[in-house]
């Protein structure tokens, strides 16, 4: 991880610091690994989360389908005045996600993560 955050502009590099130490906290059992040349957290063998630069700013990859339409209602109040494309949430250094809102998002994926674990199990 520290190759890739290395890779990018110094004030991308600490708003994804930020982002990083914040899904950590929220998600102390996941595994970090590059995958689609990002940094994901993995969570049980799979995707939870990952995070990256972007062309204007960084990105924020929720990485699941089924929180477009969570992401959707959320938008109004918590999302405003960020731009959401399907499962990434787009922020620049200067205007950072809001701490609540990833561990917010980090916990529903765990959850969807181990629901799907126990359908497998």
């Amino acid at each position: 991880m520290d190759d890739y955050l290395n890779s990018v502009p110094k004030d991308v590099r600490a708003a994804l610091n930020k982002l990083r130490k914040t899904i950590k906290a929220a998600a102390p059992k996941t595994v970090e690994v590059i995958s689609y040349m990002i940094p994901i957290f993995k969570h049980q063998g799979h995707h939870l989360v990952g995070y990256g630069a972007a062309k204007h700013g960084c990105s924020f990859y929720v990485m699941s389908s089924r929180m477009i339409p969570k992401l959707a209602r959320a938008r109004a109040a918590e999302l405003k005045g960020y731009k959401v494309s399907g499962a990434t949430i787009h922020f620049t250094p200067e205007k950072p996600l809001p701490v609540a809102l990833v561990r917010k998002l980090v916990k529903a994926r765990i959850q969807e993560n181990e629901a799907r674990y126990k359908l497998k199990n």
